[in-house]
């Protein structure tokens, strides 16, 4: 696994999310109160970009069909979609965001 930078900190408000390219992956991360944590951003479902949802809870759900991902998991927690998105391990250093890919 290769640690890589993807942004700062203050750059994501608390329960928002970003998406980014990495590595040759697409990562959403997201701020959960000061907590951040990172699953594929592209929905198993259809290929859409998930970090054009919106955040629910613990949850994300993908613009498009309406899948819901946890993001602390990737796991689906409301299909269509049937396959989870992987997990990315985030770590914050200063005030940077790591991805662990």
């Amino acid at each position: 696994m290769v640690l890589i930078k993807v942004g700062f900190a203050n750059s994501v408000a608390n329960r928002k999310m970003i998406g980014v390219n990495e590595g040759g992956k697409e990562i959403l991360v997201a701020n959960l109160d000061g907590q951040f944590y990172g699953i594929g951003n592209i929905c198993t479902h259809r290929g859409c970009r998930i970090s054009g949802g919106k955040i629910d809870g613990e949850n994300v759900k993908c613009p498009c069909h309406g899948s819901v991902f946890a993001l602390k998991t990737g796991e689906v927690v409301h299909g269509p979609a049937k396959n989870p998105e992987s997990s990315y391990k985030v770590e914050l250093k200063n005030d940077e965001i790591w991805v662990n890919i």
